[in-house]
């Protein structure tokens, strides 16, 4: 790894322990500074502030290095991408640039990016400007802490994704791949990775972003607040920014983010679940809920340790009554994943078969394999497919396994320790859960099958796996692909890799004079065209 990529991870290792110690300064929901703007504000013309709050920092503000809902939820409204999505959906539409043309063999993309563009900066987007953004993300220059660059972009290895890029002009990019690729479109209009980020900022936009969105970077006070301005010198005056500032709020804890919301000291708040909703709606607020595009999963260890042993596995998901934990931990909010996919999005997968609970059976087989005791590491912060945190779910599965006969201890982490922790630290069992970028079934499935830990936290390693995976991205959409991605869950279900245990609808606590934000089905809430009366 170079000296550059270094100095990046060390940044998230570091940031890990400033930003838990600000958690507590954040907690007391006090009033963001006089100088960056409150939700308190008064709207005068175009002259107000939106106030965002959610449960942590960004773990970064660059998308080839960070890649949490937090970081993206801010950096969303600073950088735009070659496609984006319509507004209430993931169709992919024109962005940066045009649709592309795409040869017969749906090998080779060529793009008309837009002229009169520029970066926050100053500088000018061009082609060779989002050439330069996409290739740092490809080997072989793609280092190890790019997260998500190979699950956007592909590997060499696997034999899919980019294979070269190419700006002949300034108006004109060419991308080549090694293999068809039915999401690639979609992957490009993600909110990882395939963000453009101005070259001049390669070396800093992890603290420091530069983008041509509707809104640019001002500051970074880590625990506490992210500034932004208005950009008045974007491109698109269909979708500039109504307000002046929006200002980004860090409070750990559910309860004095609904206090800051009700107190009308913030605008919008996430990360909250449906134990808050009777006092987010008795403040005199909104709650606005939609189907989320998510899993909220236990991942089992694959590569070592005593639930490497797909018995071992088995035996521990038979002891979960997950329908039953779905109903007490979420109500209404959230339903039983009987699939990895949302069932409105993969309908096919009504038939694939969970694990069922026998508490008797997971007894005796445990017993019968000596287990006695697993390991546990969990998060303790809201996440959008699990509002109460890792922490109320781990001690729910706690409470079913010690009725097995089996010790689960629990190890909880804030979000940015723990991204870390997942990479490093032994455990048998973790928490962790999907936001779908795109709306494409390969876009959750892949998961097990990424190289990256990040991603695929069970380090499940499955040639036929793989090889799914590889057919599921070359084939075009229809009956035929579906029936792949169904023959994937089944392996899931089967191997028991993942207990899937829930989809959990999308809440936001909302100020009632506020309007015009947009809850779009990838979680993601874009601000640029909020206003409040």
């Amino acid at each position: 790894m170079d000296k550059n990529a270094l100095s990046r991870r060390t940044f998230l290792q570091l940031f890990a322990a400033v930003s838990t110690s600000g958690f507590l300064a954040g907690c007391g929901g006090g009033a963001a500074s006089s100088d960056s703007g409150t939700a308190a504000d008064a709207a005068a013309g175009e002259d107000f502030t939106i106030t965002f709050a959610q449960g942590a920092d960004p773990r970064g503000l660059d998308p080839a290095y960070a890649d949490d809902g937090e970081s993206a939820q801010v950096w969303t409204q600073i950088y735009e991408n070659l496609l984006q999505y319509a507004d209430d959906s993931c169709e992919v539409v024109p962005g940066l640039a045009d649709l592309p043309e795409v040869s017969d063999d749906g090998l080779t993309y060529t793009f008309k990016v837009k002229e009169g563009i520029t970066f926050h900066d100053g500088t000018p987007f061009n082609a060779d400007a989002a050439r330069q953004s996409i290739a740092r993300q490809l080997e072989p220059d793609r280092t190890e802490d790019m997260a998500y660059a190979g699950f956007t972009f592909g590997s060499e290895a696997e034999g899919n994704g980019i294979e070269s890029i190419e700006a002949p002009d300034d108006t004109t990019l060419v991308i080549h791949m090694r293999a068809a690729s039915t999401p690639f479109l979609a992957n490009l209009a993600m909110c990882m990775a395939s963000p453009i980020v101005a070259p001049t900022a390669f070396e800093t936009a992890i603290e420091t972003p530069v983008g041509t969105g509707p809104y640019k970077f001002v500051s970074w006070t880590k625990g506490d607040n992210i500034v932004l301005e208005r950009n008045e010198d974007y491109w698109n005056p269909e979708n500039a920014g109504k307000a002046k500032q929006i200002v980004f709020r860090f409070i750990a804890e559910a309860a004095p983010r609904v206090t800051a919301l009700t107190n009308g000291e913030v605008d919008i708040i996430n990360g909250i679940d449906e134990a808050v909703v009777g006092t987010v709606t008795d403040g005199g607020c909104v709650i606005d809920a939609r189907d989320g595009m998510n899993i909220n999963y236990m991942a089992f260890r694959t590569d070592q340790g005593v639930c490497a042993d797909p018995a071992v596995r088995i035996a521990l998901s038979k002891a979960i009554n997950v329908p039953e934990l779905v109903e007490s931990l979420y109500g209404e909010y959230g339903t039983y994943a009987n699939s990895i996919m949302p069932l409105w999005m993969a309908p096919y997968d009504e038939d694939v078969v969970q694990t069922q609970y026998d508490p008797e059976a997971a007894a005796t087989e445990l017993a019968d394999l000596g287990v006695k005791s697993v390991k546990c590491i969990t998060y303790s912060n809201p996440r959008p497919y699990n509002g109460k945190g890792g922490q109320v779910l781990a001690e729910a599965i706690q409470g079913y396994l010690t009725k097995a006969g089996v010790e689960m201890t629990i190890d909880t982490y804030d979000w940015t320790t723990y991204r870390t922790k997942i990479e490093t630290e032994t455990f048998d069992i973790c928490f962790y859960g999907w936001s779908g970028d795109n709306g494409d079934p390969d876009n959750f499935m892949n998961l097990l099958s990424d190289a990256n830990v990040s991603m695929n936290v069970a380090r499940y390693d499955n040639p036929e796996y793989k090889k799914l995976i590889s057919d599921g991205l070359q084939t075009p959409t229809g009956a035929d692909r579906d029936e792949i991605y169904h023959q994937l869950e089944q392996i899931n279900a089967a191997e028991q890799v993942w207990l899937p245990i829930s989809h959990s609808q999308q809440l936001v606590g909302v100020r009632p004079e506020v309007t015009g934000y947009n809850l779009h089905p990838s979680s993601i809430v874009f601000l640029r065209g909020t206003t409040k009366a």
